[in-house]
């Protein structure tokens, strides 16, 4: 481009400034797309300000509309109150337990997420956890690299998906996608929520601790929030009992972590496989030399397909924001 498209080009960003938008830290959409999405935004990264975070935040309090969050970046009070012309939060998960909502509420601020965008990806690593619990895919694997095959002979037996009782907790979107793929299987779903669904035949329980006594393997699908943390107590966990596996890909915070590592090395409970974590990016370490544990980084929704659906719904929700039209994927706020 010569010096006239420069000057141009200067010249429309001066009566035409994109639209201002704050990031905490960045989400992956973000450190994996941030040109296509800084061609309609102007980003504020409150990470790489040498300012701390409120002073920062008190520095743009006027111009800033809208932020961009993740799951793991919490948008508290704090925050909110201090951007008085906040007027929108677009998070790239699907969960809203890092977001105020009850601030949001108060204060008229809109909420947009990723909705049941992550859907499918999430219950193909539920199913992918359950598998290798099952059939001990990953011990099986260092069984191999750390060359003990040769020198112990052959590995421990694993057992069958198929005609498994699996309990799924949570059967919003990604609840029903797991249903959906461990049927073909042979497995008889069960399912605990908060409302029975008319739309589906799984036997239904109002009660997580009796759905555990019911079942053999446990797969927590719903959102964290104050009813569901810790939900996974002590009485669930033996509940399942010895011969029961766990697979986690809500959030952390809804088994009692410690209780579940207690169980595990206790032999309270067969095994567990597990995308989230309770202090995440710390996992208990014990977890780590377990056989009886297949561990995730929290990948469940990082996929490239996905993330690039995710970067077109982050966009659309932004500017629908700032044109004044409906959002794509609002989160319906209670009165």
């Amino acid at each position: 481009m010569d010096c006239n498209g420069y000057r141009q080009e200067n010249h429309d960003q001066n009566l035409f400034p994109k639209p201002k938008v704050l990031v905490l830290e960045p989400p992956p959409v973000f450190i994996y797309h941030e040109d296509k999405l800084s061609q309609k935004f102007h980003f504020l990264k409150a990470w790489d300000s040498p300012l701390p975070l409120d002073q920062f935040l008190t520095t743009h309090a006027h111009s800033v509309q809208a932020i961009l969050s993740h799951g793991s970046c919490p948008v508290t009070t704090n925050t909110i109150r201090l951007l008085p012309s906040l007027g929108l939060i677009v998070t790239t998960s699907a969960g809203l337990d890092q977001i105020d909502l009850q601030e949001c509420r108060r204060r008229g601020v809109s909420v947009a997420y990723a909705g049941s965008l992550f859907s499918a990806d999430v219950a193909d690593i539920a199913v992918g956890l359950l598998i290798d619990a099952l059939r001990k895919i990953s011990a099986g694997n260092r069984y191999v690299t750390q060359g003990l095959w040769a020198n112990n002979g052959d590995f421990s037996l694993g057992s069958k998906l198929g005609g498994r009782k699996v309990g799924i907790v949570g059967l919003g979107s990604i609840g029903l996608e797991v249903g959906k793929r461990l049927e073909p299987f042979g497995c008889n779903i069960l399912y605990c929520s908060r409302n029975k669904k008319s739309s589906v035949s799984y036997p239904y329980y109002s009660n997580v601790c009796e759905l555990a006594a019911n079942c053999e393997v446990l797969i927590i699908c719903c959102e964290l929030n104050e009813q569901t943390r810790h939900v996974i107590n002590k009485e669930v966990l033996l509940a399942l009992g010895k011969k029961g596996l766990i697979i986690n890909v809500g959030r952390g915070a809804i088994i009692d972590e410690q209780e579940m590592v207690r169980c595990l090395m206790q032999g309270e409970i067969a095994g567990a496989g597990l995308d989230v974590f309770e202090n995440e990016p710390h996992v208990p370490s014990e977890l780590i030399s377990l056989d009886n544990v297949v561990l995730s980084p929290h990948r469940a929704v990082h996929t490239e397909e996905t993330l690039m659906a995710l970067v077109d719904l982050v966009i659309g929700n932004l500017e629908a924001f700032f044109s004044n039209k409906p959002l794509l994927s609002p989160v319906l706020l209670d009165k």
